[in-house]
């Protein structure tokens, strides 16, 4: 089963940026990534007049959208999807799926924390498989500065993915 990592943090803990170094470091050790965001309040990703938008204004139940480089779903739900169900969806694509968010969620989580903003964690032990952060926790957990996305990386490789093969072409002379 793909594992999921959820990214959790309180408003402006820098999660979104952290994700983004996460996902960068991940695809240059050759790892197919998915990520999740979580909002709770709702969203539109499409815009008042574009074809897709009219389309849903229309009353169609999903619409997607295609092309050369990239496709898009968007699909009216009568109730919010679990993290189990959405990776049902995409576990075949990718090796990981990292979410920002769902942090009452059941995935092992890093939570990403900084001392001028938050004083404590949300999450209880048990939950956390790291913490991002600039301050110290007495916790037996892995802690890791801010900008150590590198670090967190190779934990979560450690710990739930499979080492990439470094793909090295052989030449018979």
């Amino acid at each position: 089963m793909t594992p999921i990592i959820s990214i959790v943090g309180k408003s402006n803990s820098g999660k979104t940026t952290f994700i983004e170094k996460m996902v960068r470091e991940l695809k240059r050790k050759h790892y197919k990534v998915a990520v999740v965001k979580h909002d709770t309040h709702g969203f539109d990703i499409d815009h008042p007049g574009k074809d897709t938008w009219r389309m849903a204004q229309a009353g169609s139940d999903i619409v997607m959208i295609s092309s050369p480089n990239k496709m898009a779903m968007i699909k009216k739900t009568s109730n919010e999807y679990t993290l189990d169900q959405l990776q049902v969806q995409i576990m075949d694509e990718v090796d990981i799926i990292l979410t920002e968010g769902y942090k009452n969620g059941n995935k092992p989580k890093i939570e990403i924390t900084r001392g001028n903003l938050h004083s404590g964690l949300h999450c209880s032990r048990n939950e956390l498989v790291a913490i991002v952060t600039d301050q110290r926790f007495n916790l037996d957990v892995p802690q890791f500065g801010l900008n150590d996305s590198s670090g967190v990386v190779e934990l979560i490789i450690h710990s739930f993915l499979k080492p990439k093969k470094e793909n090295k072409e052989v030449f018979a002379l």
